[in-house]
């Protein structure tokens, strides 16, 4: 083994040692400033811990803050602790897990020939529409806006799709009757009038 390469290999020797070091220091430290502080998770899937998470009535919030409810402050704080904004992506985490579940169990509680009834959906419908309106104007999003429009369309291919649309269907036979027979009986009455007129007409001249 020649000189030169003898302090060279020293020198990788060193620099070996110098980053185990390094990198045992770093970790040394990460480990301290994770057990230094408490570990908060926010789960998606989980209402309550995102609640939990929430600071009610917090005043540094990075947008404008809507009032018409008291559920506001929790609402916007969801969406400044995750997003830092009020953004479409909140709306439909907010819709997913306080909005729907409620319709869809709802729903799913009734018998599903009852779904094409109006009387007993139209309650269940007009929550999803106030808590999709109420969560929307407190995060200061338009209503109706894209993402709730198609929240809607969801939900009715979902529960809705094979209900009859009695809009598209044919009016009652009787109604069509009057209504082919009516331009069939004015014809002769106007042929009529036509001829009494001209007869009239000619005579006088």
């Amino acid at each position: 083994m020649t000189a030169a390469s003898f302090p060279l290999m020293n020198s990788g020797c060193f620099l070996t040692l110098l980053i185990w070091a390094g990198c045992t220091t770093v970790v040394c430290l990460v480990d301290e400033e994770l057990a230094a502080q408490p570990a908060t998770m926010i789960g998606y899937h989980s209402t309550e811990m995102t609640f939990a998470n929430a600071t009610q009535g917090d005043s540094t919030l990075s947008f404008a803050c809507g009032n018409n409810s008291q559920s506001c402050p929790h609402y916007c704080s969801i969406c400044d602790d995750i997003y830092r904004a009020s953004t479409m992506d909140c709306l439909s985490m907010l819709l997913d897990y306080l909005c729907l579940p409620n319709f869809n169990t709802a729903m799913e509680s009734l018998n599903s020939t009852n779904w094409c009834t109006w009387g007993n959906v139209s309650g269940l419908y007009s929550n999803l529409s106030l808590c999709t309106e109420e969560i929307s104007d407190c995060l200061g999003i338009p209503w109706p806006n894209p993402l709730v429009e198609q929240t809607f369309v969801d939900i009715h291919s979902s529960f809705f799709k094979d209900c009859p649309s009695e809009e598209l269907s044919d009016p009652p036979p009787v109604i069509v009757f009057a209504l082919v027979i009516t331009p069939i009986c004015l014809i002769p009455v106007m042929v009529s009038l036509v001829v009494l007129k001209t007869k009239n007409g000619d005579g006088s001249s």
